[in-house]
């Protein structure tokens, strides 16, 4: 098997455009409507978490070799072998989202971050053929 590793920025032009986007509609709603600007101030808020990783360009993503998987996402980070791997779980969500989760042989599950996974339609051939199970849950709430 060919090592597979995924890897992505925060720091994306999708991301900047989207910020600006916001910001430009919360200081239009401000100028054209005379929104509150306190009230406008809160709803800006909601949006941090998405500029500081972009200030701080945090990096998330995932590495598939011989005898491991990591992942990892800003300073999070973890391990597993795939020998302690069951099967790998993905999950559509009611918003069409796929989570990804490790069920390991005793039963716990381990639930990767949505921003270190792949896109699973491309992940999915590669797990398998790194001799992981594969099982596909559709809109499920749990």
């Amino acid at each position: 098997m060919i090592p597979f590793t995924y890897t992505c920025r925060n720091r994306s032009p999708r991301t900047v455009i989207i910020l600006i986007c916001i910001y430009a509609a919360l200081l239009a709603l401000v100028i054209q409507f005379d929104a509150a600007w306190w009230l406008m101030g809160l709803l800006a808020l909601a949006t941090l978490p998405a500029l500081w990783d972009v200030a701080r360009n945090t990096s998330a993503g995932l590495v598939l070799d011989q005898g491991k998987i990591r992942w990892f996402s800003g300073t999070r980070e973890a391990e597993l072998s795939l020998s302690e791997i069951d099967h790998v779980r993905f999950d559509t969500r009611w918003d069409l989202s796929v989570r990804l989760s490790l069920v390991l042989k005793s039963g716990k599950r381990v639930r990767l971050p949505d921003e270190s996974t792949p896109p699973h339609r491309d992940f999915e051939p590669i797990l398998q053929m790194a001799g992981l199970r594969v099982s596909r849950h559709h809109f499920t709430v749990f």
